[in-house]
Formats: C-alpha cells, sequence, structure tokens
C-alpha cells in the first residue's frame, strides 16, 4: 500500500442462509500501511449469535502494506432474519467500519405422520427367557433342603444360596423402557423442561453407544448428529433427529421452552429414531 495506501475493512460470511444451530464462517479482514496503530475490533457479544470458535488473527506484510485476517465460527439458536451488526475498530487513531451482513436462520420441516419408507416393520421375537424358570425354582428348592439338612443334623454353618444374575437388556429393550418411565414422570407440565430433553439426549446417546458402537457419550449433540449421518436413516428422519437434538441444545444453553405440541413431537422423534436405528443396524 505504501505511504499513499488506504485502509479497508471488510466482513464477510461464508453463507447467509442456515438451519438453527448450523455454524457460518465469518471473516474480517483489514489491510492498512506499514507501522500504522491498530486497536482490534471489539468481538464479546453479536446479538442473536454465539461464539463456536475465534480464530487467531494472521497478519502478512509486504512491500505495499499490511494485511490482518480472523476467521470466526457462529452460531444462531433464534430462528428469523437477524443482522451481523456494524463491527468497528481503529487504524492511526480513526475508526473504520465493516459493513452488516444478514442472515436468515430457519427450521427444517419433517412429516412425522408419513409411513416408514425402505425399512422393515418391527417384527415380535418370543421371549424364551421365561422357559427357564420351573429349573431355577427347582434348583433353589434343593439347595434350600440340602441346607435344612445341615443345620439340623450336622450343626455346620449354612452354605450361602448364589444369587441368579439378572438377564441384561437389549439395547433397544432398555431405551423404550427408559423412553416409557421418562414419559411417565410428566416433566413438562412440573416445569422440568431440561431435566426432560436432558432425559431424551441421554437415553439416545446410551442406546446409539450400546447398539452402534459410536462413542456418544463422549460428543457434543452437533458431533452426534455428523456421526449418525452416516448411518442409512432416510433424510426426512435424520432431519427430523437433528433438529430434536439442537432443540435439546436450545433448552439446555439457551433456556428456550418448547411448547407442549414440540415437547409431544420430540420426544416421537428421539423413540422413532431409536427404533429405526434398531432396525437398520
Amino acid at each position: 500500500m505504501g505511504t499513499n495506501a488506504q485502509v479497508l475493512v471488510k466482513a464477510s460470511i461464508d453463507r447467509d442462509k442456515i438451519l438453527v444451530g448450523d455454524s457460518i464462517v465469518l471473516t474480517l479482514d483489514v489491510r492498512a500501511p506499514l507501522g500504522e496503530d491498530l486497536s482490534w475490533f471489539n468481538l464479546d457479544t453479536l446479538p442473536h449469535f454465539e461464539f463456536l470458535d475465534k480464530g487467531k488473527i494472521d497478519t502478512v506484510e509486504g512491500v505495499d502494506g499490511k494485511k490482518w485476517v480472523q476467521q470466526l465460527v457462529i452460531t444462531s439458536y433464534d430462528s428469523g432474519y437477524w443482522q451481523i451488526p456494524i463491527l468497528s475498530m481503529k487504524v492511526g487513531g480513526k475508526t473504520y467500519y465493516s459493513d452488516s451482513l444478514g442472515v436468515q436462520v430457519t427450521y427444517a420441516n419433517a412429516d412425522l405422520s408419513a409411513d416408514y419408507k425402505d425399512i422393515k416393520e418391527i417384527e415380535d421375537v418370543p421371549n424364551t427367557d421365561t422357559n427357564y424358570i420351573p429349573w431355577i425354582i427347582g434348583a433353589v428348592t434343593l439347595v434350600a433342603i440340602v441346607i435344612l439338612v445341615l443345620l439340623l443334623y450336622r450343626k455346620k454353618k449354612a452354605i450361602p444360596v448364589a444369587v441368579p444374575v439378572a438377564v441384561k437388556l437389549t439395547p433397544f429393550e432398555e431405551a423404550m423402557q427408559a423412553l416409557e418411565a421418562l414419559r411417565q414422570k410428566d416433566l413438562p407440565h412440573k416445569g422440568a423442561i431440561k431435566e426432560y430433553y436432558t432425559g431424551l439426549n441421554d437415553i439416545l446417546r446410551v442406546f446409539v453407544q450400546r447398539k452402534l458402537n459410536i462413542a456418544s457419550r463422549e460428543k457434543t449433540n452437533e458431533e452426534l448428529i455428523i456421526a449418525l449421518k452416516k448411518q442409512r436413516m432416510h433424510e426426512e428422519y435424520f432431519q427430523a433427529l437433528s433438529d430434536a437434538l439442537r432443540m435439546a441444545d436450545f433448552v439446555k444453553f439457551a433456556r428456550y421452552e418448547p411448547g407442549i405440541a414440540d415437547n409431544e413431537k420430540n420426544f416421537t422423534i428421539i423413540e422413532t429414531a431409536i427404533k429405526t436405528l434398531n432396525n437398520i443396524a
């Protein structure tokens, strides 16, 4: 730029329309003459947006001036059309401004009333575990008789009776029982919205970890969405599940309070997702 070089301040985004919870890359680009004092943008908050990552400020010097570039990853949990406001910074004691940038933030629509597509219906499997009950009762009775005989005739210490090990539930059975238990608690009507969505989230995470061997408890919801995208879910149901997980984040981190219909809808989405993943895994 040299001594006659101008100061250029520019802000840009990689896209201007996203779904709620999606990320945007905001790039700040400043060019000024060499030797000028610079005071960077104040990036504490952006109305309707949250910072996911603030990249470092990269600088490049040339014979005609100096260039500063910073990339910030932001997201929004509020649906609507929002403006990234004008940002100000100083070069050589003079204030310069970036342009404001508009972003449309929307929810994705999903028709949950449609039939399953390309997925087999759930088949009932006969439960054969109860066939062993008579044998267990007989074994316990025999042990009891032996202990009684030893106590009466030999005056010896009773032989401890081994406790049968409980049958472990399958991931699907465990998830269905947990969902029914959560429904019975009726948390939304008690005002415990955060506990309700945390419960839905945890039930799905435990199922995914046990059924799909995905370390879901160590992932954020956005990371979990990326991992589940590799499964053979129908796009419509995958998008609905993504929205439900993002809604759980809104409730936990943005103190969002969904309506009664949304609570029932997201319960159904999680339940449907577990059934779908159980069939295709």
